[in-house]
């Protein structure tokens, strides 16, 4: 209460204080927000559990000491910070009054803020570190949360998301500085201060620049007839994406009209979300059937992400997973690196990324074709710090994704960025037009050449983090103590790595090589008919997930076989593993 400086969050405490209601305020100053690898993630409100002005003071002073611990030039180079649209009347919190209340922060003790002075997509805050050799960036957004939520993310140096031990050290600097140092509110100081630089039109020109290098096509998207419906989803890649079709000489793609504008409120959805599938384009169906595109290409609101749906011969839609999409994306990228590379010994240089949760068709394609694939944790944090390591040995780093519908194509970003990937996937589809090629068409020569690798992904929703620990308990203990299950319903265990405990059967020493995090659950099923099945919580939403492919060599053609045995053992899955009746879990489609 003697912090917070806020009028409306101060308000709501004083109330609840009069009031004596305990639950609430339990509700509000229960626990604080833990700050991990991916920065702050929670809903706008009062109290030391949510984000709000005083929370994001105390975040930032605690960043700002940490930054000052750790580089000695951080008052030359400094910092930037970009922010979204999201916005919480009751509380008075929104992304942009929270990056102003970070950029005073810093400021206040003599660091250099780049603040862009409007909103931007997230992978522009990566970029600016990267393209000016900053110490840090900050991007405040939610990304595709509800409304509610807000999100306080945070690279390093190397222009990555920042990895352990750095989210224990800032973590520790934040409980150190609680106490809102004395100019903290007022932030029309950095208004007149020379420390404050707008980078906006400078990200804005060189940004494009950049991703040009990976325009390969210009005359053929110069002529396309292929036509484009674009939705940002109430969120900020209208603009951008729009710029990056102009930097392609593309023409520019139909907006969805009632979804282009910025609305914190998302009022056409239910969740801001692309990956949700086809809820969230209904009005993109709309719009591309009136226009006649066959095409649809939409952002999550912080145009990080990018999901692609196709009008198919048969009149129906068909929304591509992001596991699909990446292996378009992969082919495309590697064909034209191909195609425009002087010297063919440099393959062995090249590399691709991958999260261990996605399609492994990167492999396949990696295997056939003569360069390296990797595979890294869940999240671009572990791609984009693995790819700089390979790119500061000389090595090429073409193309990075997940299946949660995030690619890195472009190196100039070293983190997922949707603008890029929208338009080099409006590139490859105008080329492929050419050869008379659909996107699916394509996709299909892709698994032809490398074999088919069916996949399916969903989730469970549960509030109770006791359950969630119990069911992986259960697992981990399934037939006694220390015991993993044997087999899933018909389907039989051939191999089990834990990544929260370190256990992997398929290693000597029965130790996992990829990192392990007691912090959160991921257990990883390997069955005898070459399925494989991952079972993880999500570090941002109260879900579980799950993910499943099955892989057959070049040449099996009976897809319709893979996939029921896939649809068979996802079954198996729910049942046995997840027991959701048991376990009161929500499904996605619920």
């Amino acid at each position: 209460i003697s912090y917070q400086q806020n009028p409306k969050t101060y308000a709501i405490v004083k109330q609840l204080l009069v009031e004596g209601n305990a639950g609430e305020l339990q509700k509000y100053f229960g626990s604080r927000m833990e700050f991990g690898t991916a920065g702050l993630r929670a809903a706008m409100g009062a109290g030391i559990s949510h984000m709000n002005d005083l929370t994001i003071i105390q975040t930032t002073q605690g960043f700002c000491r940490y930054l000052e611990k750790n580089f000695s030039d951080l008052k030359k180079r400094g910092v930037v910070i970009g922010f979204d649209a999201r916005a919480h009347l009751s509380s008075g919190g929104s992304s942009k009054r929270f990056a102003r209340l970070a950029a005073n922060t810093f400021i206040s003790q003599g660091v250099p803020v780049y603040l862009f002075s409007d909103i931007i997509p997230t992978p522009f805050v990566p970029y600016t570190v990267t393209h000016l050799k900053l110490c840090a960036g900050i991007m405040v957004t939610a990304s595709h949360n509800p409304k509610q939520d807000n999100g306080y993310k945070v690279y390093w140096e190397n222009g990555a998301q920042i990895i352990s031990p750095h989210d224990k050290g800032i973590s520790q600097a934040i409980e150190e500085n609680q106490e809102p140092w004395p100019q903290a509110w007022d932030d029309k100081l950095i208004d007149s201060s020379p420390l404050l630089h707008d980078p906006y039109a400078m990200v804005n020109k060189e940004y494009f620049k950049d991703i040009q290098k990976q325009c390969f096509y210009r005359n053929i998207n110069k002529e396309t007839n292929l036509k484009f419906v674009h939705t940002s989803v109430h969120g900020v890649g209208h603009k951008f994406v729009q710029l990056a079709f102009k930097a392609f000489d593309l023409s520019p793609p139909f907006a969805v009209p009632e979804q282009k504008d910025p609305d914190p409120d998302f009022p056409t959805v239910k969740y801001p979300n692309p990956e949700e599938g086809k809820g969230v384009l209904t009005l993109s169906f709309a719009l591309a059937e009136k226009d006649g595109a066959r095409i649809i290409l939409a952002n999550d609101p912080d145009a990080d992400r990018l999901a692609v749906a196709e009008k198919q011969e048969s009149g129906e839609w068909k929304v591509f997973s992001g596991n699909e999409l990446g292996a378009l994306l992969g082919w495309w990228i590697f064909t034209c690196w191909k195609n425009n590379s002087r010297d063919t010994r440099a393959i062995k240089d090249v590399y691709m990324l991958s999260s261990t949760v996605s399609s492994k068709i990167l492999r396949a394609i990696a295997l056939k074709e003569g360069f390296h694939f990797e595979e890294t944790l869940t999240g671009f944090k572990w791609m984009g710090n693995r790819a700089k390591q390979l790119m500061d040995q000389g090595k090429a780093v073409l193309f990075a994704f997940e299946e949660a519908i995030g690619y890195m194509c472009c190196p100039a970003v070293l983190d997922k960025d949707g603008v890029s990937a929208a338009v080099i996937t409006a590139e490859m589809a105008s080329f492929l037009a050419t050869r008379n090629l659909s996107l699916s068409q394509q996709l299909k020569a892709v698994y032809d050449e490398y074999g088919f690798h069916i996949t399916k992904a969903s989730y469970f929703i549960c509030h109770d983090p006791k359950v969630i620990q119990q069911l992986f308990d259960n697992l981990r203990n399934f037939d006694g103590k220390n015991t993993y299950p044997k087999s899933c319903g018909r389907f039989k265990v051939s191999g089990i790595r834990d990544l929260t405990t370190g256990y992997d059967s398929s290693q000597p020493d029965q130790k996992a090589i990829l990192p392990t995090s007691k912090s959160s659950q991921m257990i990883t099923f390997t069955f005898a008919n070459g399925g494989v099945a991952t079972m993880r919580t999500s570090g941002t939403e109260p879900k579980i997930k799950y993910y499943s492919e099955l892989c057959a060599p070049p040449g099996n053609s009976d897809v319709e076989q893979l996939k029921k045995e896939l649809d068979e053992l996802v079954n198996a899955l729910e049942k046995h593993f997840f027991q959701p009746e048991k376990n009161q879990l929500q499904r996605k489609t619920e």
